[in-house]
């Protein structure tokens, strides 16, 4: 491989920082809305995954024993 291809490829301090500040920027922004972004994620999934009815629910023969 030459030289000049190689030095091409050299990514310097000045432009690492460049990307990871700006990766940093976008995964804080991420994590501030991220309650905002796990609903409209569960959102969109039940609209794929929409039931017609719920599921009953059926109490366990041992409800009564639950509820002490």
């Amino acid at each position: 491989m030459r030289f000049e291809s190689l030095l091409a490829l050299y990514g310097g301090p000045d432009q690492v920082m460049t990307v990871t500040s700006g990766l940093a920027s976008l995964l804080g922004l991420l994590l501030l809305f991220w309650n905002k972004v796990v609903g409209f994620f569960f959102k969109v999934v039940r609209m794929f995954r929409h039931s017609e009815a719920p599921a009953a629910t059926e109490p366990s023969k041992d409800a009564s024993k639950d509820t002490l």
